[in-house]
């Protein structure tokens, strides 16, 4: 028997086998469109998971960031940043928070977050701080990240993992109550106010706010990760301002740089001056390049009114998946907000991935059973339509066929 090709079963040999990826290369985009490199078009309906809010080549984000390169592209922290400041303030200004620390991903996000409220516990007198997460929670793929995460497929092979992390179900307020009766060590609630990995899970809003009123009872850092439904993904900057309530922490990432790589955690009077010179740094987080991105992006997003249109997209969406759906047997649930979209199936559907692709359309499948839709917020009505007709027969095709 011969042995398997390695160059067949990998077409990338020299580049780390971390991703199962579709066999299609993308060469290049234009709005909510992008092409591959056999000159095949797609409509993106998953934006780089959420990363390509303005979509691609956009007529006002390229030659601004073609004029950054030109001025400077990084500098290090050992200096004043300019556009740090001016997109910290219009971050501070949107969300009611203080101060903001910048990096370069979510995952580094959600780490000064961990890193907060550990300090914020030693700074009480709490040798061995804990923090309650949530079940289905992803926060990233870090030891500390992973930890706090509850995946057991991509933690398998990584213990021991970090301790100081207490487990509770997504929206039971009554689970963190109890803990905090039976904890005296725990400092902070931190999950995703939309949960995307998880399977597209929202908070509910009454437990956004039960668990707002429960950490200014205990004295808790109330930490919400909005790497992935925030920057007007759902219809408002921050996904839990449809709660009406402001957290301490809020780690972001993913669209504030419209594809440029961007990190960021924006605090609250609790937390704002917790981390001093020497206590958190980064290399790359802050640099002028990034920073322009996350100026211009949160420019143009206004200008163009783009979280109406995301409200508006995504009603329209949820509207004709449930009138296409309803009552379908194997559709178990369609849920999100905005343009943050998930249908859940009741089998596994990761095949849909390629048949979608073939059909010139990119999305997710998300935990297994989940199809993920996560569209640039400049998605169009007609855009929209297009998703729908593209995505509606293949869901029933695939459904209709026998299990395996």
């Amino acid at each position: 028997m011969n042995a398997p090709d390695p160059v067949a079963a990998n077409p990338m040999p020299h580049v780390m086998s971390t991703y199962a990826r579709l066999p299609l290369a993308l060469s290049h985009g234009q709005g909510c469109r992008v092409w591959d490199t056999r000159g095949r078009r797609y409509l993106d309906a998953l934006a780089g998971i959420a990363v390509s809010t303005l979509g691609h080549n956009h007529p006002r984000l390229v030659p601004a960031l073609q004029d950054q390169i030109a001025r400077i592209i990084h500098c290090s922290n050992y200096y004043e940043v300019p556009l740090q400041e001016q997109l910290a303030a219009r971050l501070c200004e949107l969300s009611g928070l203080e101060s903001v620390f910048f990096c370069s991903t979510g995952l580094e996000a959600n780490e000064a977050a961990i890193k907060l409220a550990r300090k914020f516990g030693h700074q009480k007198g709490i040798q061995r701080p804990e923090i309650i997460v949530c079940e289905k929670a992803f926060h990233g793929r870090s030891i500390a990240t992973l930890s706090a995460t509850a995946n057991p497929k991509i933690q398998e092979g990584f213990g021991p993992l970090v301790e100081g992390f207490v487990r509770v179900p997504l929206n039971d307020v009554a689970a963190a109550e109890s803990v905090a009766r039976s904890n005296p060590n725990v400092v902070a609630v931190f999950l995703e106010t939309i949960q995307g990995e998880g399977g597209i899970n929202p908070a509910r809003i009454e437990t956004l706010q039960g668990l707002r009123a429960l950490c200014d009872r205990q004295d808790w850092l109330l930490m919400l990760d909005e790497v992935q439904c925030g920057i007007g993904r759902t219809g408002k900057w921050f996904a839990h301002q449809w709660a009406g309530i402001v957290p301490d922490v809020m780690p972001l990432a993913k669209g504030l740089g419209s594809g440029v790589p961007i990190g960021a955690v924006a605090a609250g009077p609790r937390a704002a001056r917790l981390f001093q010179p020497g206590n958190h740094g980064t290399t790359f987080g802050g640099n002028p390049l990034a920073m322009r991105a996350g100026v211009q992006t949160l420019a143009i997003m206004t200008e163009d009114r783009l979280l109406e249109n995301a409200a508006a997209r995504g009603a329209q969406l949820r509207s004709a998946f449930e009138a296409a759906f309803g009552g379908l047997p194997g559709v178990k649930d369609i849920r999100g907000g905005g343009l943050m979209i998930g249908i859940e199936l009741d089998r596994p559907c990761g095949a849909l991935l390629q048949r979608a692709a073939d059909a010139g359309l990119l999305l997710s499948v998300t935990a297994d059973s989940v199809i993920r839709l996560l569209p640039p917020l400049i998605l169009d009505a007609a855009e929209a339509d297009e998703i729908v007709t593209a995505l509606v027969p293949l869901v029933k095709a695939f459904l209709a066929e026998p299990r395996p």
